[in-house]
């Protein structure tokens, strides 16, 4: 294995030693494909240039043409132009969007009060418990509150949709790629 300064890694307990972390696959390994949406497209050399200033030419894995990764780039295409796609990124956007605006509005106007009117903020609710410090701890609660609603939202509204998608997005790769179903 190799240090990621491309020198030999000289045994040791390193993190990049291969004595405990039996679980790293080499990237260089034949059962990774460069088509793979999960391999890191800049490790392979993809979008590099070649020493004369062209690109250099796509990487594929032994034994596969090129047509197949370019079909398989275009089924991506493909479904990322899709209606149902389209539809998960909306309701993604339809969430997060008003979330975050109301979160940072919420965060803003907390910090403003407590910078430009002290005397709001100190005003005691209940004993040494001041409009602070319930302020504060309402920062704490409305980012558990969003944390939980926004997985709520994925897990009712989008995440159904979004496995089909993967699914199908899966199947049409192979077919692209003519493997058997």
């Amino acid at each position: 294995m190799q240090s990621s300064n491309g020198r030999p890694h000289e045994g040791g307990g390193g993190p990049e030693s291969s004595a405990g972390n039996h679980a790293r696959r080499d990237p260089a390994s034949p059962d990774v494909g460069y088509e793979d949406p999960w391999y890191d497209a800049l490790a392979s050399g993809w979008g590099e240039l070649d020493g004369t200033g062209a690109p250099a030419p796509v990487m594929t894995s032994a034994g596969e043409e090129p047509e197949a990764v370019v079909r398989a780039r275009d089924v991506y295409l493909e479904v990322q132009r899709s209606a149902a796609f389209q539809e998960v990124r909306g309701r993604y956007r339809r969430f997060v969007v008003p979330g975050a605006v109301g979160f940072l509005a919420w965060y803003v106007g907390y910090v403003v009060t407590a910078t430009t009117a002290p005397g709001v903020m100190a005003k005691p609710v209940a004993g040494a418990v001041n409009v602070a410090m319930l302020a504060g701890m309402g920062q704490f609660l409305s980012t558990f509150l969003l944390t939980w609603a926004y997985a709520r939202h994925a897990r009712l509204h989008r995440d159904r949709a979004a496995l089909d998608l993967r699914w199908d997005t899966q199947e049409l790769t192979r077919g692209a790629r003519g493997e058997a179903s």
